[in-house]
């Protein structure tokens, strides 16, 4: 190898290092401070480094002069991996949980302080709901499964949640802020969520988290019913049932799917996708 060579090489190895040093960091952002120090190099070089991988669209600077890996790394590393993206790979969970529940089911993902419907399967029964169809969004907290995204959060992520969502689910007709954190203990106790708060009269539903490998939610099953179809005897059936099909597409998950991160970008290739 020339000197040029050699040249070109450790700067790759330089350049990967500090996409491992952003992958495992901080998902808000690393200051060029401590990227530097980690890395072993200079922070003039670290910078240099930091702009060539922000030029092609793998690293990105936010608020507080920090970085972090862009969009288009993940993008890149989905289409490189053999799993599908969480809507195809949960589509076949959602047919069937419809077809043995008979009733209507719901994927549910979080977008900052909001829960989206990122796919929905039809029962036979007509019901409402509050996210509507698909690409119908509800602040976080409000109904069955964005209340058990919600509640497997991080607590200084669910409480930032809290802080923002209170007056907007005051709005929408929800009780209160004491209300909210006892139907998160639950959540969180039982491993599940059933309303039927009368936010939507004769409407119920059960909401079960999809989990990552580190316990977080990224995710949601839910069902949407009639209350008269969800009592007491059919209620603990239906929740095995979802629990079931959630574990299953947590096994599934692939990390670098943008729907896990900007969910409007999987909606985006649905044709019939609207918002509420």
């Amino acid at each position: 190898m020339t000197p040029s060579d050699t040249d070109s090489a450790s700067s790759l190895r330089r350049a990967l290092k500090l996409l491992r040093i952003l992958a495992e960091g901080d998902p808000d952002g690393l200051r060029l401070k401590d990227i530097a120090e980690v890395a072993g190099c200079s922070q003039p070089t670290a910078h240099r480094m930091l702009q060539d991988l922000a030029a092609e669209g793998f690293a990105e600077q936010v608020a507080g002069k920090r970085y972090r890996l862009a969009l288009d790394f993940y993008v890149l590393a989905a289409r490189a991996g053999q799993a599908s993206g969480l809507r195809e790979a949960a589509r076949p969970a959602l047919l069937r949980l419809s077809a043995t529940l008979s009733d209507t089911i719901f994927l549910l993902v979080r977008n900052g302080f909001d829960a989206v419907c990122l796919d929905r399967v039809e029962g036979p029964f007509p019901i409402r709901s509050f996210t509507g169809d698909i690409g119908g969004k509800v602040p976080l907290g409000l109904g069955q499964g964005s209340l058990a995204i919600l509640a497997n959060l991080p607590e200084d992520e669910q409480e930032a949640v809290i802080r923002f969502n209170i007056p907007r689910l005051l709005d929408r007709g929800f009780l209160d802020e004491a209300s909210l954190r006892s139907a998160l203990a639950q959540a969180r106790a039982q491993g599940w969520v059933n309303t039927s708060t009368g936010l939507i009269p004769g409407m119920a539903g059960v909401g079960v988290p999809v989990l990552d490998a580190q316990g977080r939610a990224v995710a949601a099953l839910s069902v949407g019913t009639l209350a008269e179809r969800l009592n007491a005897d059919r209620l603990p059936h239906v929740v095995k049932i979802l629990q079931g099909e959630a574990q299953a597409l947590a096994g599934k998950l692939n990390p670098f799917d943008v729907a896990l991160r900007y969910p409007s970008r999987s909606l985006s290739t649905i044709g019939g996708a609207q918002s509420t």
